[in-house]
């Protein structure tokens, strides 16, 4: 299997991948930003104790929390 350069890979993709036109707190209407997404998952990471590869399971857990939180009000 053939290794991967996430640094070379992210030069190489889109700008438009990368930075999108349109700003977060636009992208999403009636749910969580990808910003407020990532704030709860590296606190999620934190309580946790901060062990490292968990990360998927951080930003489910995130989004579920914070999509709660949406639905409630």
């Amino acid at each position: 299997m053939k290794s991967r350069n996430l640094a070379t890979d992210a030069q190489n993709m889109p700008k438009s991948i990368l930075q999108p036109d349109v700003p977060e707190e636009k992208r999403v209407q009636n749910g969580p930003s990808p910003a407020e997404i990532r704030q709860r998952a590296f606190e999620i990471h934190i309580e946790r104790g901060g062990i490292h590869g968990c990360d998927l399971d951080d930003w489910i857990q995130a989004e579920r929390e914070l999509e709660e939180k949406y639905n409630k009000t």
